[in-house]
Parts: structure tokens; C-alpha cells; sequence
């Protein structure tokens, strides 16, 4: 009973049980993992600016928001290619010796998840306007707008970049907004974020409780939703009336690449982006950073001829797999 009457005795065995525990279940067991785990061999290295705009991405509570974690069930399949695995997050490393919020990986989706975003929306200008506010390009957004990261100008400096956003936002004030340092580099950091394809023959792992659609017998498969496709994909720029942003997304209504007859030309821009006209953002290549398949891209197709006013005749899957080959071929590498 001595032992228990002695405080000297009793807290000095407590201290060190507990620290060697706090050795054995944690410290051991993490040193062992970043031994182990190694950075997938073709993962990119993020630039200056990238490193920087994180730790704005951090200074303003973005992870309280979005996650950066691709789990693997079914559901989360709309966020990346595949689910995450510890080889994505092993060269991440502490923010600094006092500070462990490296991985950002979240507990709550409010918005998005934002591993693959740079593959799903890697367009600076798309980023600038949402970043500026969110309701110019998505109505329904709940996120907080930025507009303490940009500044109305009435005389533009070299190596400004210029920010179009409709008038409506810009609260009645005349000027050139321009993004701030801070928005260029968060907006390289989120541009940074993409899934690092595996290695050849390393299997991908599987996402689980895939939902499956019930067919009747004799009866053909279901068609695929051009609209859900549409909103998935191209909604956040082109707008759900098809009418884009003035000066920053051209309309899709009315579109005579839309409703014209050069198949060729429409699923190029698809498939490979489209940088041709100084008055607008730069289009990504959605069908290829998508994985979008000739049937989804037939869909997606006519249900962009058929909506808005727009009235062109439909294309058939046969035909834009054709084209989808042949432009895959002329693409730059």
C-alpha cells in the first residue's frame, strides 16, 4: 500500500506507462508507416505558388468544407477515378513542426470534394469567378464568396490578370477587377489537386455497393441521361439555360458549333478543349479529363441540340465513336 500513499512513486509509474504506450501504440506504428508508404512514382511535385495558395487554402478554413478523400463506395465515384489509397498522401508533409493539417483530408462534404478537381476544373478563369462569387456561375452555391482576394481597377498594371465577371456582381462599380496574389496562388493549389494515375498493372481498388439498374428481360439497356451528364459537366460554365456568362463562357443556345453539321469539330473541342476566342475562358478537355465514354458523349450531345430553342438533328453513338478515335489522334500530346 506504500506505493499508493506515495504521490512521487505513483505519478512517476503513471508518467512513464503512459508514455511508453503513447510510444508503442502511436509513435513506433507512424514512423513505421512513412517508412512503408512511398509517393506513387509518377505523382507531380506542387509548384511555388501551389505550396503557397495551401496554406491560404488552410488560412481560410476551406477543409471545414470540402474534403480530399475519394472513399470506396459507389457514391463517391463522381469525385475521382478511383478510390484514394495511403500512397497519395505519403509525400505530404506537416505544415510545420507545430502544425499537422498537411493532409486536409476532411470530415464533412458542405461542398464538393476536391481531390481530382484539377482534372474535373482546371479552368483558372472558371476558378477566379467562382472564387469571386460563387453565385456568378453555380445559383444554387451556398459557398462564402472571396472578394476581398480581388480589386477594382480603373487602370490595369502589367501582369494584372483580369477577372470577368457579369456587372450584376460587381454591386453597380465600374472597373476591370483584377485577382490578388492570393487568389492566383489558392487558384494554382486547387488547379495542383489531381489523382496520380497507378502504375501499369497495379490493380485499381474497387469501389463497393455499386448501384445496379434493374432491366427488364428482352428489353434494352436504359439510355443514359444527356442532362444529368450536362449538369455534371458542363453546367458550372455554360449555365443551366445554356446561355454561359456574358464576356467569360460562350451560350451553348443558338451555338452554331452546337446545332451546326461538323461532328468533328464539336467532339474535338469536347475531347480536347477549345482556346480559339480571346473573349472567353479557355474550355479543358471535359469528355477526356471526364473519362467520358462515346455513349455518355452521344448523350451529352443531343441533349445540348435538343435543349434551349435548339433543334438539330440527333447523332448516333457509332458515328462519334468514330470521330472520338480520330480526334484522340490529332490532339496534342
Amino acid at each position: 500500500m506504500e506505493f499508493f500513499n506515495n504521490h512521487t512513486k505513483l505519478f512517476r509509474t503513471a508518467f512513464f506507462f503512459f508514455a511508453g504506450l503513447t510510444l508503442l501504440v502511436a509513435i513506433l506504428p507512424a514512423i513505421n508507416n512513412q517508412q512503408i508508404n512511398k509517393a506513387l512514382p509518377n505523382a507531380a511535385v506542387m509548384s511555388d505558388d501551389a505550396i503557397k495558395g495551401k496554406q491560404v487554402f488552410i488560412a481560410n478554413g476551406c477543409v471545414a468544407c470540402h474534403t480530399q478523400q475519394v472513399r470506396n463506395v459507389d457514391m463517391d465515384r463522381t469525385w475521382g477515378s478511383r478510390p484514394s489509397i495511403a500512397a497519395d498522401y505519403a509525400a505530404i508533409k506537416r505544415t510545420d513542426v507545430w502544425r499537422n493539417t498537411a493532409t486536409l483530408m476532411g470530415t464533412e462534404r458542405t461542398g464538393p470534394d476536391l481531390t481530382d478537381v484539377g482534372n474535373r476544373q482546371p479552368s483558372i478563369d472558371w476558378n477566379l469567378v467562382h472564387l469571386y462569387n460563387p453565385r456568378a456561375v453555380v445559383k444554387e452555391s451556398i459557398m462564402p464568396a472571396y472578394p476581398w482576394m480581388f480589386t477594382l481597377k480603373q487602370h490595369l498594371e502589367k501582369g494584372d490578370v483580369v477577372v470577368t465577371v457579369p456587372k450584376e456582381f460587381l454591386g453597380g462599380k465600374e472597373g476591370k477587377l483584377v485577382a490578388s496574389p492570393e487568389a492566383l496562388q489558392l487558384v494554382a493549389y486547387l488547379q495542383s489537386l489531381k489523382q496520380t494515375p497507378l502504375p501499369d498493372g497495379t490493380p485499381s481498388p474497387e469501389f463497393l455497393y455499386k448501384r445496379k439498374q434493374a432491366t427488364a428481360a428482352g428489353t434494352a439497356a436504359p439510355t443514359l441521361d444527356g442532362a444529368a451528364i450536362y449538369t455534371a459537366n458542363c453546367q458550372s460554365c455554360h449555365q443551366a439555360n445554356g446561355e454561359g456568362l456574358p464576356g467569360a463562357f460562350p451560350p451553348l443556345k443558338g451555338s452554331p458549333v452546337v446545332t451546326g453539321d461538323n461532328l468533328e469539330l464539336y467532339i474535338g473541342i469536347i475531347m480536347n478543349g477549345y482556346d480559339a476566342r480571346a473573349e472567353y475562358g479557355v474550355m479543358p478537355a471535359v469528355g477526356t479529363n471526364a473519362n467520358l465514354t462515346a455513349a455518355e458523349i452521344t448523350a451529352l450531345i443531343n441533349h445540348e441540340r435538343s435543349s434551349w430553342g435548339n433543334s438539330a438533328k440527333p447523332v448516333n453513338e457509332a458515328d462519334v465513336k468514330k470521330l472520338m478515335d480520330f480526334v484522340k489522334l490529332r490532339s496534342p500530346k
